[in-house]
């Protein structure tokens, strides 16, 4: 695999409350995490580097997983003691009371990508089209699936940042957690909401089929989102399926 991660606070916020990071365990399997502290509530950025760093810790500890179910199972595990400790966090801190965050965490097998996900941060699957394999946790997400609203009317909705679920808000969580398939060629991406509220799909595309490498494509869609305003912080993780060589340990 070529994979690589960048986060930018983007051009109007003085603080970024995202964390993100790509993690190995003890059998050099990978592990991605996007978490987007809740904006609007007290030390988002606490609540998401908990969450990254619980993740990290974990997955540093983990031995070698072999199936899709061990690595859902692993994941549904963590995304529920993560919730617990931003809970408890918040609850012994009243300046942090109300927190919450956004949590993507992505083992990636040999091919197939086992994904734990609550909130609005996304996951895009490029093969020879673009796919979001994530549904949004979100008040105008719930609106559009009712018929209520259409996903144009979504996008410029003035409640369209309000969370159903999230992480750490509240004592027990129910995360989306699947598994997916993919295959050489392919590329991965995983955002916070700063790159998915600026680029269309179609634009998500054309950036993700360009012949450039993952670090000069994640780069050039921060810049782009940026460009769009910059609103909010921007975070992206980008993977590319690559077969290993005979003999070649890297990942």
């Amino acid at each position: 695999m070529k994979q690589f991660f960048i986060t930018d606070c983007g051009k109007v916020r003085k603080q970024n409350e995202d964390a993100v990071g790509l993690f190995e365990n003890r059998a050099n399997q990978t592990l991605a995490v996007v978490a987007d502290g809740m904006g609007g509530h007290k030390a988002g950025d606490v609540a998401s580097e908990i969450a990254r760093s619980y993740f990290s810790d974990q997955w540093q500890a983990t031995d070698k997983l072999t199936s899709a179910e061990e690595a859902e199972e692993w994941l549904d595990d963590r995304i529920r003691l993560a919730n617990q400790k931003v809970y408890r966090y918040a609850k012994e801190n009243p300046d942090c009371q109300g927190m919450g965050t956004t949590v993507i965490a992505a083992i990636f097998l040999e091919d197939e990508i086992s994904i734990a996900h609550i909130g609005d941060s996304r996951c895009y699957l490029l093969t020879d089209e673009l796919k979001q394999v994530t549904e949004d946790h979100s008040l105008v997400n719930e609106l559009v699936r009712a018929g209520e609203i259409t996903k144009k009317e979504a996008i410029v909705h003035p409640r369209k940042n309000v969370l159903m679920k999230a992480l750490g808000t509240d004592n027990s969580i129910a995360p989306d957690v699947f598994t997916i398939e993919w295959q050489e060629g392919n590329r991965f991406l995983i955002c916070s909401d700063g790159l998915s509220d600026k680029l269309s799909n179609n634009e998500l595309f054309n950036f993700l089929t360009e012949d450039l490498t993952v670090e000069e494509i994640a780069g050039n869609l921060v810049d782009r989102a940026n460009e769009l305003g910059g609103e909010d912080n921007i975070t992206v993780v980008l993977v590319e399926y690559i077969k290993r060589e005979a003999g070649d340990s890297s990942c």
